[in-house]
């Protein structure tokens, strides 16, 4: 019928409905009692029009006006049902359900009530109304989880919490600004005392959750105060971490959209900081209070879990601003790591409480992604010295019974002896031939027909042209990309699989021995390394115009999409000079891309570039991999943190790195040859600066610890302004020539760094 129902009654078994708009009266169910109104008693399915001389309320259906009546109310109960109407002329405006009555709802907090409140002078004292009014809004869920309301608030779902967050943040800004306290002290009282107390872990409805949106909008979250009422947030954020289910997962969509991104950000800043403030206080506390912080101390983790949980699903920030660098001095990782590895392992022997349950001890690897850089390497050197003292010590252990016993020694070092013309395959065999404890041993690097002993320089130089060898096109293992100077495997490369397996070992042991590698995977191979889901995001970072296309085809909205894009389940691949058609399903060829499907299109597209089509390359890679780095410390690092272990960051501070220089010889800070570097070279570009980079040290990248790690070294050298500067790239050590003027300096500086041929070696 599409019409509105603007009044409703029910009786035992049959119903009276109002249509305002018409002014007419239906009804419907039982009528063996006649109270149907048809004149009868029979029964009726569907509404059916009670006859009479019914009009609504502006208007009339043709009649005298004598003769018109207005529908005020109608009413049923049992098997009886009554219609109260009055003469159109002079008739007062029907009852409309949909338009509750003030007098019966809920106190609910509005822009009214709040300017009201704001607006009390300070030093007055509260109205007995004002003081009942506070008390009653802030210590019942009902009172505002009804609040701010948009119109469609009737439609609440996980896309649409009917909140106005706009006009709440404005109304909780002016209420935070008030000059009497004692309307703050009244709310921070209501809440701590019975509201927070009383929320339930399972929420009756989805609309009991609207009050987590809104309560994060109050002063006492402000980054300013929320230390000082650290209670708001402490049973806020203690309930909000233990929602079951269904509630817990619809918080975190409504904190992943959009509109909701301020209040993301406040609540990471007050998890954050409330976080940071205990971190500091234990560095102080005696045990008694430290074992009271705990509490404080493990909501505010758990929130900030399931905030980061939200980010990693939706990138809202940068996953460094969960780092809480106070970590750092104050906890003893080393002994957090080794607890929590025990902890996960069921060693914990844990003394239960008087129910039974067994309270668990707080471990910040539980929670990984507050660990910044620094933390997280002291961490993986952790993990090393223990695997690799493992290693040692089962060494020493055999050396020992070999003074018995007729075994063979065993290095405590992981050695490589290998040629320089015979690099890779002296590498692999000799790999290939190691257990996993060996590779996680000290390495040290012999190169065969030279003295010199591996102090740190010849391993690195081993990494940069093994590195260098093996991704050389030639061997036809990766695809190369020019744009965007990555590599991806190649999925028809005639190299066997222990040549990925090799890479594998690589990457692990560069890790394992604190070394940057200069390769250029994209992020996607450590989400894949950590068994995460690649997507379409991380095929544009690795082929940006391929990438671009594909999202303009899942947002094209014209009705000709076929015709525009012509295309099947099938993708083109070049191989070696000649093109093929693949089929991304089975009979691709024969499946039209159109825009109800477009979407499986994609997702098949990005599942053969990075997956499927390159499966085989991958695992034999993964496998090396993990052959070294396999464990549970690789489960405390994000994708990008791993990255960033292997090939470094992109994090420059160039005033850090003229800091950290040491200068050999006649050389110091102010000698006018090295003030002439530095003015030469903080003028030059960024592209220019990476270049002496990876002039300088093999890789145009920096450690993860960023500059402070990078320690560079210049020396003086004969020869004046005939000779181009050198880099002597396995010790990051630069020859600098004592050259008469900046502008020689300068161009025999840029002569050097643009016709190095990547690696520099001296």
């Amino acid at each position: 019928m599409g019409l509105e129902v603007t009044q409703l009654a029910c009786g035992r078994m049959h119903t009276m409905a109002y249509v305002g708009s018409t002014g007419r009266l239906y009804s419907f169910g039982l009528g063996g009692n006649g109270q149907l109104g048809s004149n009868g008693t029979k029964n009726c399915n569907s509404p059916t029009t009670v006859e009479g001389p019914f009009v609504p309320f502006a208007g009339n259906s043709g009649l005298e006006e004598e003769q018109c009546y207005v529908v005020q109310s109608i009413t049923a109960g049992g098997d009886q049902a009554f219609a109260l109407a009055c003469k159109l002329q002079g008739a007062p405006k029907p009852l409309d359900f949909r338009e509750a009555p003030q007098h019966r709802q809920i106190l609910c907090l509005s822009n009214e009530i709040i300017d009201t409140w704001s607006q009390i002078p300070s030093g007055a004292k509260l109205s007995p109304d004002v003081s009942r009014d506070i008390h009653k809004v802030f210590s019942s869920a009902a009172c505002l989880n009804g609040s701010f309301l948009h119109s469609n608030h009737f439609y609440c779902n996980s896309r649409n919490p009917g909140v106005d967050i706009g006009e709440a943040r404005a109304a909780f800004y002016r209420l935070g600004q008030t000059v009497n306290k004692d309307v703050l002290q009244m709310i921070y009282k209501s809440m701590t005392e019975t509201l927070l107390k009383a929320l339930p872990q399972s929420p009756p409805d989805i609309e009991a959750l609207r009050l987590y949106l809104l309560l994060p909008l109050l002063h006492f979250f402000d980054q300013g105060t929320c230390a000082q009422f650290v209670e708001v947030p402490g049973h806020l954020g203690c309930r909000l971490t233990k929602l079951e289910g269904a509630a817990g997962k619809i918080i975190e969509i409504w904190l992943s959209h959009e509109v909701y991104r301020d209040l993301y950000h406040r609540l990471l800043h007050a998890y954050k900081h409330i976080a940071v403030m205990v971190i500091t206080k234990l560095r102080t506390v005696d045990t008694v209070e430290a074992v009271s912080l705990q509490g404080d101390l493990n909501y505010s983790l758990k929130v900030l879990e399931r905030l980061n949980r939200v980010n990693s699903q939706h990138d809202i920030v940068p996953h460094e601003h969960f780092y809480i660098s106070e970590i750092n001095g104050t906890v003893d990782i080393k002994r957090d790591y080794l607890m929590w590895l025990q902890q996960t392992r069921g060693y914990n022997n844990l003394p239960a409480d008087a129910e039974g349950r067994q309270e668990e001890d707080i471990y910040f690897c539980s929670f990984p992604f507050v660990f910044d850089a620094q933390a997280k390497t002291e961490l993986l050197q952790t993990d090393a010295f223990l695997q690799m003292q493992l290693a040692v010590e089962e060494v020493q252990a055999r050396n020992f019974q070999s003074l018995f016993l007729p075994i063979d020694p065993v290095n405590p070092y992981l050695v490589l002896i290998v040629s320089r013309e015979n690099l890779v395959q002296d590498t692999l065999n000799q790999l290939m031939k190691q257990a996993s404890a060996d590779l996680k041993k000290p390495l040290k690097v012999i190169f065969i027909g030279e003295e010199a002993i591996d102090a740190g320089g010849l391993k690195k130089e081993f990494f940069l042209l093994i590195i260098r060898e093996v991704m050389d096109p030639k061997f036809g293992m990766f695809r190369h990309y020019e744009e965007t100077q990555s590599v991806w495997f190649h999925d028809r490369s005639f190299e066997e699989s222990s040549m990925f397996f090799l890479i594998g070992v690589l990457c692990g042991l560069a890790i394992y021995n604190s070394t940057i590698i200069d390769l250029h995977f994209p992020l996607a191979l450590y989400k894949k390394l950590m068994k995460r889901n690649v997507t379409l995001d991380d095929l544009k970072q690795m082929e940006p115009d391929v990438g671009r296309g594909l999202e303009q085809l899942l947002c094209y909205s014209g009705d000709d999409f076929e015709d525009v894009f012509c295309l099947n389940f099938t993708i083109a691949c070049e191989y070696y000079g000649s093109i093929e058609t693949v089929e991304l399903i089975k009979d691709g060829n024969n499946i039209t891309v159109t825009k109800e499907n477009r979407e499986e299109y994609v997702n098949a597209y990005v599942e053969h570039v990075l997956n499927k089509s390159v499966q085989n390359q991958f695992d034999a890679f993964g496998t090396g991999f993990h052959k070294v780095c396999g464990g549970k410390v690789l489960e405390l690092f994000h994708p990008k943190e791993l990255m960033a272990m292997v090939c470094g960051n992109e994090n420059y501070d160039w005033d850090e790195l003229e800091k950290n220089v040491e200068y050999k010889g006649v050389y110091h800070k102010n000698h006018p040859t090295i003030q002439m570097f530095w003015e030469v070279f903080h003028q030059m570009t960024l592209e220019e600066k990476k270049k002496f980079l990876l002039f300088l040290t093999g890789c145009d990248k920096i450690p993860i610890l960023g500059m402070k790690a990078l320690k560079m070294y210049i020396q003086p050298t004969m020869g004046g302004d005939s000779f181009l500067p050198a880099a002597h790239t396995c010790f990051n050590l630069l020859d600098l020539p004592m050259y008469k003027s900046r502008e020689v300096l300068r161009i025999k500086l840029m002569q050097a760094i643009e016709n190095t041929s990547g690696f520099g070696l001296v």
